[in-house]
Formats: C-alpha cells, sequence, structure tokens
C-alpha cells in the first residue's frame, strides 16, 4: 500500500469504514463522500457490505469490471426486484439499454447510435447555443436565481425535448418525471419513492404513447434534431424495437441526458467558485473549457455508482467472490484514486491525460457523452463569459442519493 499518496488526502479512519453500508447513509456522507471513499480504498478496496454485496473503489479494478462482460453481468432483472418488485419502475430499469447485456444490449444501442453521431452532433451545436443564449438573457435579468432549477436544468430539457420532439408547452413534465424514475435506483428506496417513481414510469408511457401517434400522423419536416421519428419500424435491417423496448428507451434518453448535463453545469460553477484559482485560470485562458470540462466531470463525477453481477467465480484484486455476488462499482472513488490521478482532490483544469470513468468505459461507455461534453462545454464557458461577479446567494444543498452527485438548489448572484 502506497500510504504516501494519500498524505495530502482527508480520509475517514480505518474504523469509521467498519460499518460501511451503501443503503444506510448520513446526511454528512451526501454533502462530502470522498473522505470515506479514500478511506475505503487505503484500507479495505474490495469491501463486502452488510448485504454482502462487494463495493469496489480502486480505479484498476472498476476499470477491470467494465471490460470483462462475460464475467460482470449488466443484467438487474433478479437483483432490482427485490427493492422494485414487479412495478413500472422495475419494467423500465429492467429494459432500457443501460442495465443488458449483450446481444440485446448491441442490438438497442446500434439503433440509438444515430442520434449522437459527430454529424448530428454539429447539427445541434446550433441549438444548444440558442439554448444557452435564451437562458441567459433569462437569469440575467434576475440578477438572483437557482442555477440548477433556472439554467442548467433547462438546457438538456430543451436538447431532449427537441431529440423526443416535445412540444413546448409539454416540456415542463419530463424534469419531475426524471428526477422520480433516476430516485428509483438508490439502494436506501422507500416504499413511497417506489411507488412514486412507478407512477412517473407510467405517466411518461402513457404521453410517449400519445406522442408516438401524433408523431406518426404528423411527421416533422426539417432538421431539428428529432430522433423519435427514426425509431419507429424496422431499421435499415429490417429489425425494429419492441413498443416496451421504444417507450422505455425513449425514457432512458430523458433520464441519462437530463441527469448527466444538469448536474455538470452545476458541479462545474460550484467546483470553480470553490477553486477561485482555476475560476481566474479559465477566465484568463478560454482554450481550456475542454480539459476544464473532463475535470468537472471527473472531480465531481455526476454518475458515483454503477453495479454489476458475477457470472462464475472469480477474483477481484486478490479478493475470491463467488458467482451471483453483486458488485458497486465506485465510480467517485476511481476517479480520485492518487494511483491514477495525482492530487486528486485538488480539481486542475489543464489536467493532462485524464482518464476517468465519469461515462463508464467498454461496450457501456455511455452513447450520449459527447453531447453532455458539448453541452457542458458551452453552457459553462458562456456562463462565466456572461458574468463577471458570480456568488453564492443562500444554501446550496446536495441531493441526498448515492447514486448521483449533484444540488437539489443552487441560489447565485450573478451580473457583468
Amino acid at each position: 500500500m502506497n500510504d504516501y499518496l494519500y498524505a495530502d488526502i482527508d480520509t475517514a479512519s480505518q474504523d469509521e469504514i467498519k460499518a460501511f453500508d451503501i443503503a444506510s447513509l448520513g446526511q454528512g456522507f451526501y454533502k462530502n463522500p470522498y473522505p470515506v471513499f479514500h478511506a475505503l480504498r487505503r484500507y479495505s478496496p474490495v469491501y463486502r457490505m452488510p448485504s454482502g454485496a462487494w463495493f469496489l473503489t480502486r480505479y484498476a479494478d472498476v476499470d477491470t469490471v467494465y471490460h470483462d462482460t462475460e464475467m460482470f453481468s449488466s443484467d438487474k432483472t433478479v437483483d432490482f426486484k427485490k427493492t422494485m418488485g414487479r412495478t413500472s419502475l422495475y419494467e423500465h430499469h429492467t429494459t432500457s439499454l443501460v442495465f443488458n447485456d449483450p446481444p440485446k444490449h448491441t442490438r438497442v444501442r446500434k439503433r440509438l447510435a444515430p442520434a449522437f453521431t459527430p454529424r448530428a452532433l454539429r447539427a445541434l451545436e446550433g441549438r444548444v447555443k440558442e439554448v444557452v443564449a435564451v437562458l441567459l438573457d433569462e437569469v440575467a435579468e434576475k440578477g438572483s436565481f437557482d442555477l440548477l432549477h433556472d439554467y442548467a436544468m433547462k438546457l438538456p430539457i430543451e436538447l431532449i425535448g427537441d431529440m423526443l420532439g416535445v412540444p413546448i408547452e409539454d416540456r415542463s413534465k419530463l424534469s419531475p418525471w426524471a428526477i422520480a424514475i433516476l430516485g428509483g435506483l438508490e439502494a436506501d428506496l422507500t416504499r413511497y419513492q417506489r411507488d412514486e417513481a412507478a407512477k412517473a414510469v407510467d405517466d411518461f408511457k402513457e404521453y410517449l404513447r400519445w406522442l408516438i401517434c401524433h408523431r406518426q400522423k404528423t411527421p416533422l419536416s426539417g432538421n431539428t434534431g428529432e430522433i423519435l421519428s427514426k425509431l419507429i419500424g424496422p431499421d435499415a435491417d429490417g429489425g425494429s424495437l419492441s413498443e416496451e423496448e421504444l417507450l422505455h428507451n425513449c425514457i432512458f434518453l430523458l433520464n441519462a441526458g437530463h441527469e448527466t448535463t444538469a448536474n455538470a453545469v452545476t458541479n462545474g460553477i460550484d467546483m470553480l467558485l470553490r477553486y477561485p484559482d482555476q475560476m481566474l485560470r479559465l477566465r484568463a485562458d478560454q482554450s481550456l473549457i475542454t480539459s476544464a470540462v473532463e475535470e468537472v466531470f471527473r472531480f465531481e463525477s455526476s454518475v458515483q455508482l454503477n453495479n454489476r453481477k458475477l457470472t462464475t467465480d472469480g477474483e477481484i484484486g486478490g479478493i475470491a467472490m463467488k458467482k451471483g455476488d453483486y458488485l458497486w462499482l465506485c465510480i467517485g472513488a476511481a476517479n480520485r484514486d492518487p494511483e491514477v490521478f495525482p492530487n486528486p482532490d485538488r480539481p486542475d483544469i489543464g489536467r493532462a491525460e485524464n482518464r476517468h470513468l465519469a461515462f463508464g468505459s467498454g461496450i457501456h461507455a455511455c452513447s450520449g457523452m459527447s453531447l453532455a461534453r458539448m453541452e457542458a462545454r458551452i453552457a459553462l464557458l458562456a456562463f462565466i463569459e456572461r458574468f463577471g461577479t458570480i456568488e453564492r446567494n443562500g444554501v446550496a444543498r446536495h441531493h441526498p442519493r448515492a447514486r448521483f452527485r449533484g444540488f437539489v438548489n443552487y441560489p447565485l448572484r450573478a451580473s457583468q
């Protein structure tokens, strides 16, 4: 163990992590989970929780699991039933792209791929800039506003709304649905939260059925970036998504695009405010925006946790495991592993070779990561260009979720 790597890292003690359980966390963890992650990686990098599931915090271990899809399955049909029951929430999270293995994963991912080609992204870039410009005008007029709700969250909603062809007047429904459905993935899910998330799935499915019917009768004209029409019916090879696959992967597009971008933009401004030297550095050299966005994704990964299950007996980091064992892959810990990232608890917007795992890795690497990067790059740079003075205007509260890293609110005051 290289203890010297931890000399400048604030870690929890060895005793404090003995009772660590992802299903039972305190408020302090949500505000700052990284001392716990560092302690786990230092003293017990392959840690067995009270449930019997394993919690992995080393970069090398997490990356290895991502790349071995034969030994480590993404299928959640057994495990999600324990917390979600036979609800529509369970139906969604066991049908959407992210929680499936090949060949189903390969077939569905191929169908979604045209939405994220370089050509498609170039077509969307102008729309991103247009939405950002409108949002900046709105918050500038207010002076005091909520960074998350008035700016960061509205951008992905408009983009996903465009991609699904959702009428402007209906887009206010999308964010509450996404928040409820993604909340259904938490390890400490309550029955009330489960039922609310299931209702959100039902409501969204009902809306999508109407939208698909409407789109078939009234096709959109021109290059709007809308992809729903392309997902309906057979592809060039004659293959089609079932109705269930179509509905749930449209929901997946909303959830994935909403969470990653909204959190990245809010986390990014928060990081720059907490480390003003990095804000000054970016203001002085805007060419750093690309590496700055990568550092935001590393430093405060929007998605902190993922899961896999062993399909056979095996071992990780010298620890023997059994077929059927459940794994928690801690992206937030891997992205602050001092073996890979020097001085990991200090942001460096010029960090070279930033091989973070914020978008996963291997065949399950996020399909929309190029879009998320583009949105974050444009939204962050435009924000600091527009406002010379940016300061908190109250208490910003982190969301009490372990799987996703973001805020409930973020009051700001900004002026030119």
